[in-house]
């Protein structure tokens, strides 16, 4: 057996690509989560407007297990996409992190649009239009 089948059978097995980006996102956020946990350089780059002393190890650890309970929810819909639950809940993580970002860059102005936010802005409202829109052909009631 190759190893590229071998890797192919590992993949999600549902049709389309949204499983596959699923897990793709899951696999950027347990990068993120374990960055947030090493240090708080990026953290700080994040929240580039919030005042140096406010992002602190403990809300950089924070933010990384939310990071994770994400990516937990992401990967485990990467393989159950027909489920309206998972599903559900993995549209739901999209919409949680979109509004949280909006809100720092608009109400607390703690990030601008134009930094390492917009990449996670970028993903969330196209996984929301995405997951949105394709609703009734992986949900099947």
């Amino acid at each position: 057996m190759s190893s590229l089948s071998l890797f192919l059978r590992f993949l999600p097995q549902a049709e389309g690509l949204l499983p596959k980006f699923q897990l793709v996102a899951a696999s950027l956020s347990i990068f993120n989560t374990v960055q947030n946990f090493a240090t708080l350089k990026f953290t700080r780059r994040l929240y580039g407007l919030a005042p140096p002393q406010s992002v602190t190890n403990l809300h950089a650890r924070t933010f990384a297990v939310w990071t994770l309970t994400s990516a937990v929810v992401r990967g485990y819909a990467a393989y159950h996409i027909n489920n309206k639950s998972i599903y559900d809940m993995a549209l739901l993580t999209y919409l949680i992190a979109f509004g949280h970002f909006t809100s720092e860059i608009f109400v607390y102005r703690t990030a601008k649009v134009m930094s390492p936010v917009f990449s996670t802005l970028v993903i969330s409202t196209v996984s929301l239009v995405w997951m949105t829109t394709q609703y009734d052909f992986y949900v099947k009631a």
